[in-house]
């Protein structure tokens, strides 16, 4: 086990972070408001590239810190066990991943529990 904690199949997202990303879509009132935020952060088109059906833009842990404030990073770092800097890469190569997942029409589904049901089906698959 490294300082990340628990990594994915592929070694890249500590799954301490999950929580984390089902408190954030939470807290930005669904999924659509999370991408909201990104998108108004200058991240429209890694945003996109993650909804629609062709390659994930990658996205750095700073432009993910720089997206959510220090102050949530600091938080989601707290809870999952992890530096703030473990925290934000670990956001950067698993947000993109969820996205994907969760948008596989090239749409956002509605409504939180749909998005929150995803969340849980993709934990076990990705971190399985």
């Amino acid at each position: 086990m490294s300082a990340l904690g628990n990594k994915s199949a592929d070694g890249e997202a500590p799954s301490g972070l999950m929580a984390s990303v089902m408190d954030l879509v939470n807290q930005h009132g669904g999924l659509p408001g999370l991408l909201q935020k990104f998108q108004e952060s200058g991240l429209g088109d890694q945003v996109a590239s993650w909804i629609g059906t062709g390659a994930n833009a990658p996205v750095s842990g700073e432009q993910i810190k720089d997206a959510l404030g220090s102050d949530t990073i600091s938080q989601i770092a707290e809870k999952a066990g992890v530096a703030p800097d473990a925290a934000s890469g670990g956001l950067a190569a698993l947000l993109p991943q969820l996205i994907d997942k969760l948008t596989p029409n090239g749409q956002v589904p509605e409504g939180n529990d749909l998005v929150s049901q995803g969340l849980n089906m993709l934990k076990g698959k990705i971190f399985g």
